[in-house]
């Protein structure tokens, strides 16, 4: 078994952040589909939709799909985005 001492460890952490960093701004940071994807509360979505808190529950109500993660309420954008698009469409 090979004992890699503290200056070769660091300089092993140095290389592997300096290409996880060059990678990550070689993509722009995420992309979109991460962004949308990302769990929105109850308050950033209906703030993102320019709609109230009461009318988001009720749309909730009426099919609006979610997620409860213990007492919370989250949503996937790209859901949300999807069933309203087919609501217009319809």
């Amino acid at each position: 078994m090979e004992i890699i001492n503290e200056q070769a460890l660091s300089q092993c952490i140095r290389d592997a952040l300096r290409a996880e960093l060059q990678e990550h701004f070689k993509t722009g940071g995420s992309s979109k589909q991460e962004q949308e994807e990302r769990l929105l509360s109850k308050q950033e979505l209906a703030t993102e939709l320019g709609v109230s808190l009461v009318t988001l529950t009720d749309w909730m109500k009426k099919g609006l799909p979610f997620l409860r993660l213990h007492r919370r309420v989250y949503f996937k954008k790209s859901e949300v985005l999807k069933i309203m698009q087919q609501d217009i469409t319809d």
